[in-house]
């Protein structure tokens, strides 16, 4: 395989690797009849890095159990977010 400048300890050096982006194997957490979720850890060709994720959750048979489960949903993603963006934040008196 040919070395490609600037890969990372944790990127997964092949096909994924396109564009200048580099990008981490798949993490997977599945719950069998249920939902699916993968995480895949991205750094951009402008150096930035990214968590890329993926959800996939069975819903409800009924349409409005179907949608209150999505609300849950995004409520809950949206806190994820807003909780991972919180944490990159420096604290004041704490090195970055």
């Amino acid at each position: 395989m040919t070395a490609h400048p600037g890969h990372t300890e944790w990127c997964g050096r092949d096909h994924r690797c396109n564009l200048g982006e580099h990008r981490s194997e798949e993490i997977v957490v599945d719950l069998p009849g249920h939902g699916r979720a993968v995480l895949v850890r991205v750094r951009t060709a402008a150096g930035r890095e990214h968590a890329e994720v993926r959800v996939r959750v069975a819903l409800a048979l009924g349409e409005v159990a179907a949608r209150r489960q999505l609300v849950g949903l995004l409520g809950d993603v949206r806190q994820a977010v807003a909780r991972a963006a919180l944490a990159s934040r420096p604290r004041p008196g704490r090195a970055a």
